[in-house]
């Protein structure tokens, strides 16, 4: 991170990870809510309560048994997702974009046999890629297709949007988009493009990609500031509504546009990283401490919080 950066966007009033964690994980995230967004599989099952649509969950593997039939449980499928219910950061996570003569062919061209796979899940199930290194299990569900809005600006692989929500009202936003530095994933540590979303218009209004500033990406060359973003009041209702799911007052919502499907709920984060301020431009710490400000928010409607995001974070 540019240390020129970080005194631009202190004086923006940029939220530190200790001033995040003691003014709002703690008083506001109860711990015992925690496992409902630190499983995959827990926050599939709190969205479709709630009439939020998830990727299709095709199986779960959870003991090594399973995986000798696993040739058998991919049968069905020609495309598909292998991730860690506990897994964080994307790290475990493969995605399958074809399968020929017994061969599944990755998003990235590489190909894999199927004592491949079961290597990778009995990985999973050991807890090589879970949350303090806990036994897991493994996910096999959709693959999500990006909606053709995104053609010219992500490489290979899918962009996904986050949204942090404060007592259920959105206050930032970006989109990552993945590169050929990132392996077509939409991790910003890897080298994944991120583009700050304004919250009132749902357009982009600034990209950064490995610390600098930037307007087009570093692959294709499409512009990257002034993208409208699909569904941008669907994916707002969606997140806002994420804190009468879980109950954690301060939260990161991850979700995605299918190109056929719409929007999707990927995962909840219960400490979302603060890197989403240097792809925005702006500091967090006034829009959490408005947001505080305001009499009676926890029992606002979604509607209300939304107009009220939409009006304050331009």
């Amino acid at each position: 991170m540019m240390m020129g950066t970080v005194r631009k966007l202190r004086e923006k009033g940029i939220l530190g990870i200790n001033a995040r964690n003691a003014a709002y994980i703690l008083p506001y995230n109860n711990r015992r809510f925690y496992p409902l967004v630190d499983d995959k599989l827990k926050t599939k099952e709190l969205a479709l309560q709630a009439g939020v649509a998830v990727p299709e969950l095709y199986a779960t593997v959870e003991i090594q048994r399973q995986v000798r039939d696993l040739k058998d449980t991919l049968e069905p499928y020609s495309e598909f997702v292998i991730k860690p219910a506990k897994g964080s950061g994307g790290e475990g996570i493969i995605l399958i974009a074809s399968k020929r003569n017994g061969r599944f062919r990755k998003t990235n061209g590489l190909l894999l046999e199927i004592d491949d796979l079961k290597h990778h899940i009995s990985m999973i199930i050991g807890g090589v890629f879970s949350l303090g290194g806990h036994p897991d299990k493994a996910i096999i569900e959709y693959k999500i297709s990006h909606d053709p809005v995104f053609e010219d600006v992500t490489y290979m692989g899918v962009p996904d949007i986050r949204i942090i929500t404060f007592l259920g009202v959105p206050v930032m936003s970006m989109i990552r988009l993945p590169s050929r530095m990132s392996d077509g994933k939409a991790n910003l540590h890897q080298g994944a493009v991120g583009a700050g979303i304004c919250i009132a218009t749902g357009t982009t209004c600034s990209a950064v990609w490995h610390e600098n500033f930037i307007t087009e990406h570093p692959d294709t060359g499409a512009e990257l500031l002034g993208l409208e973003i699909p569904y941008w009041n669907e994916l707002l209702k969606i997140a806002a509504s994420s804190y009468d799911m879980t109950g954690l007052g301060y939260q990161g919502v991850d979700l995605v546009l299918d190109k056929s499907r719409g929007p999707l709920l990927l995962e909840l984060n219960a400490r979302p990283g603060l890197s989403i301020q240097i792809a925005n431009n702006a500091g967090l710490s006034g829009r959490l401490k408005l947001v505080e400000q305001q009499e009676g928010v926890r029992k606002w409607s979604v509607e209300e919080k939304i107009s009220f995001a939409r009006e304050q974070f331009r």
